[in-house]
């Protein structure tokens, strides 16, 4: 049986990953174990930011909450969102900052409706 080295597809490999790296800095889009490294490293960013990310919105609708809630005359964000589920409104988080910012009216009705 005849040995099969493997070259034109260790090559596409190399290939693949130099293609990913482009535009990384200095040695890490010329090299292909630096670029091998900088694309692991990236892809655990990648990975753990996606998640990360809910978090940050999740952050910015409470923000926005908080200062709409304070404006239609509640005491703070907590006691309203408490309030809310008393009294059975199934609307989220992100629902809510959106009629905050987008639709001021609507809030407001919400807002009174819980009081």
């Amino acid at each position: 049986m005849t040995r099969i080295k493997g070259g034109v597809m260790a090559q596409k490999r190399r290939k693949n990953i130099l293609d990913r790296a482009k535009g990384y800095r200095g040695v890490r889009s010329k090299k292909e174990r630096y670029a091998h490294e900088a694309l692991m490293r990236a892809g655990r960013y990648a990975f753990a930011h996606r998640r990360d990310k809910k978090t940050d919105f999740r952050q910015l609708w409470i923000v926005r909450l908080n200062a709409a809630v304070r404006d239609s005359g509640h005491k703070s964000y907590s006691t309203f969102i408490a309030k809310l589920k008393k009294n059975g409104f199934q609307l989220d988080r992100k629902v809510l900052a959106q009629f905050a910012s987008e639709h001021p009216a609507i809030f407001t009705r919400i807002a009174k409706q819980v009081a």
